[in-house]
């Protein structure tokens, strides 16, 4: 199977009626920095909630200042929003193309670490790059999933759709694709998330299940420009027509 590695979003949705369930890994190996966010969270400390959500009013903080354990939830594919997600455009997608989302793609949260996207989660808020409490996400992350994500894509091909960022929390070790996009001969920094979730949609619409059948895949916008392999890594240039 192809498994697509892909970053969450700032924005998320509200609400959601998905049942609790065991996450990718173990919902165990995640206890100590979920405990750790939702004392935050449920603290008195409006100075510790801001830092912790990134904002710099208390009535921004408002809409996730909620008991982590007791929230709605959501799956993870649906729960967020952005750029990524508005081009991925989900609502318009079947429910079967929406089922090789929940199944296919591994996103990299700043709270629950790696998680399918199907897992079910809750409406929280977590600033890429801060800690929780005395906890650096990044770094617990990788050290307790590295191991169970090395065997959980043991048999997969890998197409890493995730920003730069998220390469901390687990570093692929054996042969994956990344994508790289250009405009006019230059890096698209920004606008990649766009094409990220362009990219994502075609794999979903087209039921895609391993890099031979992604390289067959003829995607709106994208025309390939070249091939690089360095050590296990290759990387898809793409021109943006």
């Amino acid at each position: 199977m192809l498994k697509i590695l892909f970053s969450p979003s700032e924005g998320k949705n509200s609400g959601g009626e998905e049942t609790p369930k065991e996450l990718l890994g173990s919902n165990d190996a995640r206890k100590d920095i979920l405990n750790e966010y939702n004392s935050i969270v449920m603290s008195s400390d409006e100075e510790a909630i801001k830092n912790l959500f990134g904002f710099k009013k208390m009535s921004d903080c408002e809409a996730y200042v909620n008991d982590l354990f007791n929230s709605p939830l959501m799956s993870a594919i649906e729960r967020y929003q952005g750029v990524a997600y508005d081009y991925l455009d989900i609502n318009t997608l079947d429910a079967q193309q929406v089922e090789y989302l929940k199944k296919n793609t591994i996103i990299f949260s700043n709270l629950y670490g790696p998680i399918l996207g199907g897992d079910a989660i809750a409406n929280y808020k977590v600033k890429q790059g801060n800690d929780i409490g005395s906890i650096v996400p990044d770094k617990f992350y990788k050290d307790r999933f590295t191991y169970q994500l090395d065997l959980y894509l043991n048999n997969d091909d890998i197409l890493d759709l995730r920003a730069g960022y998220y390469d901390k929390f687990y570093k692929v070790t054996k042969p994956y694709t990344t994508l790289k996009f250009l405009k006019d001969g230059k890096t698209v920094s920004h606008w990649a998330k766009a094409y990220r979730g362009l990219v994502l949609r075609a794999l979903a619409k087209g039921n895609i299940n391993s890099m031979e059948e992604f390289m067959s895949l003829e995607i709106d916008g994208l025309q390939i420009k070249e091939i690089k392999v360095i050590k296990n890594k290759t990387e898809i240039v793409y021109n943006i027509v």
